[in-house]
């Protein structure tokens, strides 16, 4: 197994490389000691099934095997490397396990939409197997994890935790391009409705259960030719807006209003970011996007705890 150790932000010109023999399986049961192993940094890991399977990985020293797990997802640029730097910090302050996946384009083209409406892998199925090997090596015991995912990653861990509630504590959903509605008549990926030969049922009883957040730029607000990535139909523009800030607040009324109906108290919330224009950097730097996503997550920092 290859280790890449990287260092906290600003990225390094050059990284060590060191060839480590993949370590023997830890099982929680196994472990002598209250807390768990400590990565040294952020560590580059490759799936011991899948050599091509690619994530980074952060254990804060001194936390127990039922230290929560973040799990953050990446936007179209495929920038695992930088979430999981730009996290670092935050998690090692709220004692929180890391983990940030990687899903190339030439295996995951449709990712953000769990590989459910397109061509690929089915990118559900490749996290569930990072965890399983996550929580095997390093003792973690807990079944469920938190989410964030920055723009296409916005878009692939709330189709997750729709899909998935049972392993999903809450979400958090920075500046994602288009949702999917808690709609049951409408069909997939613009709402629930899957096709009969796909196993999953998307279940809104479950999954508007899930306290999820959306944080968007206030100067997000580009489209056309400035923003190309961003889907731009008749049928998206009609049910969900022309900008991601008009998207992502009109889906969080749509789902706090989904939960109500169904009696439901679920915490939902839509933030704007000072300043911020689409950029997963901009918003960590000038928006305060971490504090504001372990916030919502986690609760204040363990300074601020009485």
């Amino acid at each position: 197994m290859w280790l890449m150790a990287l260092d906290t932000l600003p990225a390094p010109a050059a990284v060590e490389r060191t060839v480590a023999a993949p370590a023997p399986p830890v099982c929680p049961s196994a472990h002598p000691a209250s807390t768990l192993l400590p990565t040294r940094g952020i560590v580059r890991r490759e799936l011991a099934t899948d050599s091509a399977q690619i994530y980074y990985l952060y254990v804060p020293p001194g936390i127990g095997p039922n230290a929560p797990v973040l799990v953050a997802v990446h936007g179209v640029s495929r920038n695992a490397e930088e979430q999981a730097r730009r996290f670092r910090r935050l998690a090692r302050q709220y004692g929180v396990v890391l983990v940030a996946p990687l899903f190339p384009a030439d295996r995951f083209a449709d990712y953000q939409r769990l590989g459910l409406t397109g061509p690929g892998a089915r990118s559900d199925r490749a996290l569930q197997a990072i965890l399983a090997e996550v929580r095997q090596q390093t003792g973690v015991t807990g079944p469920r994890m938190h989410l964030f995912g920055y723009s296409g990653g916005g878009q692939f861990v709330h189709r997750y935790a729709m899909a998935h509630p049972e392993q999903v504590t809450a979400v958090a959903i920075g500046a994602a391009g288009w949702y999917t509605f808690p709609d049951a008549k409408v069909r997939f990926p613009h709402g629930l409705k899957l096709n009969r030969r796909t196993a999953l049922r998307l279940q809104p009883e479950q999954f508007l259960r899930i306290p999820m957040a959306v944080f968007v730029g206030e100067r997000d607000v580009r489209r056309g030719r400035d923003r190309p990535e961003l889907r731009q139909t008749e049928r998206v523009d009609a049910q969900q807006g022309l900008t991601r800030r008009e998207r992502g607040d009109r889906w969080i009324n749509a789902m706090r209003a989904a939960a109500r109906d169904r009696g439901l108290d679920t915490a939902y919330r839509y933030e704007v970011l000072s300043r911020t224009t689409h950029s997963f950097a901009t918003s960590m730097k000038r928006g305060r996007l971490g504090e504001r996503v372990f916030h919502f997550l986690f609760g204040p920092p363990p300074r601020l705890k009485n």
